[in-house]
């Protein structure tokens, strides 16, 4: 789903062309029906099934987007010479990176880069959030983020994230505390890559506010792969998911899957989910 950082959040789906606005079908009866077809984003051939987010088995093998050093940047190979795709490399991984805490259930450690805020906060289901520090290239802030995670997650506990919005906390002061406690790790990473590579941030926790009329007390996650027919009443929208009172469904999982969406008694509007940026 796109997001518009507006008081509350704005989703809309991206069908085709199209930008629907979701959050006028909240409280109404929803479905969204696969087809059957997914669609590759990378290449556009179809495919049989979903890799790493909507793409086809041989982009998955193929391009280094779908690299296991994207979600574990620590391990970015890239000066060893072995990146699948080096002229992707210089421009995505060899780039400023943003460390970040959020409150989504809990405290949380991310990485992100500048461009990419507050829609990263958003698509994680975070109530607060603060940059923590700048780095200069993605594997830098892998290595930052591994310090982090000696003392907190890096994951969002999804199902609690569903039943209620966490708790308001004091994010700069947890940022400062967490920054006094893992500086032996920081001045380490500043020896090895130079000082203006690890850089502190300050500024102010930025709060967001999700378009959900009830949140339920069991989550159950719905996916296409099981029935092609999810929905039920809206109950709000929160991260990548859409909230029913017969379950829950992370549509960012079904990237590239072609949908048909209806509400009440409107006919079905048929599009491809091609992107959930």
């Amino acid at each position: 789903m796109l997001v518009e950082a507006n008081d509350p959040i704005d989703y809309y789906l991206k069908l085709d062309d199209e930008r629907l606005h979701l959050n006028p079908h909240i409280g109404a009866n929803v479905t969204l029906t696969w087809t059957g077809t997914i669609t590759c984003i990378s290449c556009g051939n179809e495919t049989r099934k979903s890799y790493s987010q909507g793409h086809c088995y041989p982009c998955f093998k193929k391009l280094a987007s779908c690299d296991l050093c994207v979600v574990s940047p620590e391990r970015c190979h890239y000066d060893a010479g072995t990146c699948r795709d080096p002229d992707w490399g210089e421009s995505f991984c060899m780039q400023q990176h943003l460390v970040y805490l959020a409150n989504s259930s809990g405290i949380k450690v991310g990485i992100t880069k500048e461009a990419n805020l507050p829609t990263r906060w958003i698509d994680q289901g975070a109530v607060q959030a603060i940059p923590v520090i700048a780095v200069q290239t993605r594997q830098q802030s892998g290595f930052v983020e591994v310090a982090f995670k000696n003392h907190i997650s890096d994951k969002t506990q999804w199902q609690r994230m569903l039943k209620a919005d966490a708790p308001h906390i004091d994010m700069q002061k947890i940022r400062d505390d967490l920054l006094a406690t893992i500086e032996p790790e920081l001045d380490a990473l500043r020896q090895r890559f130079g000082i203006q590579a690890i850089q502190p941030l300050t500024g102010d926790t930025q709060i967001f506010h999700y378009p959900v009329q009830q949140y339920t007390t069991k989550v159950s996650s719905m996916s296409f792969d099981k029935t092609p027919d999810v929905g039920g009443a809206l109950l709000g929208i929160k991260g990548q998911y859409l909230i029913f009172d017969t379950g829950v469904i992370n549509l960012r999982k079904f990237t590239g899957y072609e949908i048909e969406f209806s509400a009440g008694a409107e006919k079905a509007e048929r599009g491809r989910q091609l992107s959930l940026l």
